[in-house]
């Protein structure tokens, strides 16, 4: 009698195929940034449903729950930021806690919040780094404060409709966003920049 036997696949090729054929093809090369995404499976942070979808090149939506941003966001935001292990880190989570666990073993303390609460937040200058699981129209005061004088910033950003990755630090009080790249970003509706009217 012939019994059969099925395997699950082996996920660790499909982050290395990731890594060959999204990350180092579009720049992303150090080792500290692949090793990470290397390490942690993405499917970890999907529905069972969307498992199958872990290692496509675009951003997966998950309704109320947020969202899984494409593997090359992720890629692009840790070269952008520049972990340090001495580093105090916010993170703004796109809902999975995938960003978070990228970053984690790399600093030295990491706390991760909510859209929600990072909207509302009321900062005192304690973190060296903040980094966002998506894109932002403008970046709440209470967030901006909560970053150390000369931290560091990384997110995407929502620039005349399209989404860029960008960057920033806390200079005499005051946070600058600069553009780095045009990126395809998940959209953190919280953020949105006020409806402005216009009178023709």
């Amino acid at each position: 009698m012939h019994i059969m036997t099925t395997t699950l696949p082996d996920t660790r090729i499909a982050r290395r195929a990731m890594i060959d054929s999204q990350l180092r093809t579009s720049g992303v090369n150090e080792e500290y940034a692949l090793a990470r995404m290397l390490a942690v499976p993405r499917e970890d942070f999907l529905p069972a449903d969307k498992s199958a979808q872990a290692y496509t090149d675009r951003a997966i939506a998950l309704g109320d729950q947020g969202h899984l941003a494409a593997p090359l966001f992720y890629g692009k935001l840790l070269l952008e930021a520049a972990p340090a292990p001495s580093d105090r880190v916010l993170v703004v989570s796109g809902g999975t806690g995938y960003l978070g666990a990228l970053l984690a073993p790399l600093v030295a303390s990491l706390t991760e919040i909510t859209a929600a609460e990072a909207a509302t937040l009321s900062g005192a200058g304690e973190y060296d780094l903040i980094v966002i699981d998506g894109a932002i129209e403008q970046l709440p005061e209470g967030l901006a404060a909560a970053l150390k004088e000369d931290g560091r910033i990384a997110t995407g950003l929502v620039l005349r409709q399209v989404t860029r990755l960008a960057s920033g630090r806390r200079i005499a009080g005051q946070v600058n966003l600069q553009p780095v790249e045009d990126l395809g970003i998940p959209v953190l509706a919280t953020f949105a920049a006020p409806t402005r009217w216009t009178f023709a």
